[in-house]
């Protein structure tokens, strides 16, 4: 049984919403278990506090690791786990993330031309599993997500992606637009699929050193970052429905450049 909290947070009072024990083996709650897995370098994919109380080890060893925090109502945590969290809680990712230096760095010493997918706020589970599965497959060389805003890579997420997370390097960046001009820098171009383009995916040249930006499922990639990318491009459809679940999007364009790879 869950619980949730008033203005007291030593008082508890019950609901009937019930608490998924298999996601509770993936969080750790209390602050000391907490404060204990910042210190070891334990891989934490994002953190909750209570906003009422400051909390201020744990979001100073948090900044440190550039772990996102979030400060939330006591019945946000309270309907995430009945445990006594002291108004802590943090998910533990699924996976290490990586350095996006450090992997394109590798690609370049290999002697090989990279392929990189930037995922811009992909909030759902499933479609970032599907995602990684396809990117694995078809031989791109790292995903790249935002700080904040995509999804938790979780237990759902590595089932999803049939172990592919196992495999594929994610690298986690604090800002989107500013990933994209490094890589700009680095001599990758970075290409936005988007429907609202003019250009069709066949006739880029994904041979050369490429990242493909794949946007949210809402409102797709955000303007900032196209307007910051070298070119937009859409897939070519001839049905009446106008456009495609993000998953699938993402693997008609990965495919695109496979093919055009060789």
């Amino acid at each position: 049984m869950a619980y949730q909290r008033d203005e007291n947070p030593k008082r508890r009072i019950h609901t009937t919403k019930p608490v998924d024990k298999a996601r509770e083996k993936e969080l750790i709650f209390g602050l000391q278990p907490l404060l204990e897995a910042l210190r070891a370098g334990t891989e934490i994919d994002k953190i909750m506090v209570y906003r009422e109380q400051s909390f201020a080890e744990v979001i100073q060893l948090a900044n440190e690791r550039e772990i996102p925090v979030q400060r939330v109502p006591m019945e946000k945590l309270n309907n995430i786990t009945g445990k006594n969290h002291q108004g802590v809680i943090a998910f533990m990712s699924a996976i290490r993330y990586v350095s996006l230096h450090n992997v394109l760095a590798d690609i370049y010493e290999r002697g090989e031309v990279p392929l990189l997918l930037l995922l811009d706020r992909i909030t759902d589970v499933r479609n970032f599993g599907a995602i990684a599965r396809t990117a694995e497959c078809m031989g791109v060389h790292a995903l790249v997500v935002p700080m904040r805003g995509a999804a938790q890579i979780n237990s759902d997420a590595l089932k999803t992606s049939s172990g592919a997370l196992n495999h594929l390097p994610v690298c986690r960046e604090n800002n989107l637009i500013d990933t994209v001009q490094y890589l700009q820098d680095s001599g990758v171009q970075v290409v936005v699929c988007t429907e609202k383009a003019a250009q069709v995916t066949s006739n880029i040249d994904f041979t050369t050193p490429t990242a493909i930006v794949m946007g949210s499922e809402e409102d797709g990639v955000s303007i900032d970052v196209i307007r910051r990318a070298n070119m937009a491009v859409k897939i070519p459809m001839t049905g009446k429905v106008a456009s495609l679940n993000v998953s699938v999007a993402a693997g008609m364009i990965i495919y695109e450049a496979a093919r055009q790879r060789g």
